[in-house]
């Protein structure tokens, strides 16, 4: 919990501890040993979940919660217009710009056409020009 500091995650990291000492073939000296093993794979388990791609690449919700009053008004502006699309247009939207998927990338996620994915984001940044007013925010 020190290093995570999030219970589900924590959770995790438990089983995944436990699991790999129920797999492990591991014969340990003493109970100080096993007691040692425990704690390093636990640090090394949560430094690993620290590290790994999945937990760069999102934000947690109370991130998001914070983010329109942090933003500039500028940004607050195409940030509104982008939630204001339908769905399907702000799904690709949010891969796209915010995530940094590549349409293929796309279309694996949402079980789409890559062509079909190409198509929502032409379409999606037209709407947000016509909401936001011009060519100035194109890109």
């Amino acid at each position: 919990m020190i290093h995570l500091k999030n219970y589900a995650d924590t959770e995790d990291i438990f089983q995944t501890v436990f699991l790999k000492y129920v797999l492990s073939s591991v014969c340990f000296e003493s109970e100080e040993h096993e007691k040692a093993w425990f704690i390093r794979v636990t640090i090394n388990a949560c430094k690993d979940l620290l590290k790994s791609f999945f937990r760069s690449r999102t934000t947690s919700l109370e991130e998001i919660m914070e983010l329109p009053s942090a933003l500039p008004a500028e940004n607050k502006e195409v940030l509104e217009a982008v939630l204001s699309l339908p769905k399907k247009y702000r799904d690709v939207v949010y891969l796209h710009y915010f995530e940094d998927y590549t349409a293929p990338q796309i279309g694996n996620i949402l079980g789409k056409n890559v062509n079909t994915v190409y198509t929502l984001l032409t379409r999606s940044r037209q709407m947000l020009r016509e909401k936001l007013g011009g060519d100035e925010y194109e890109g």
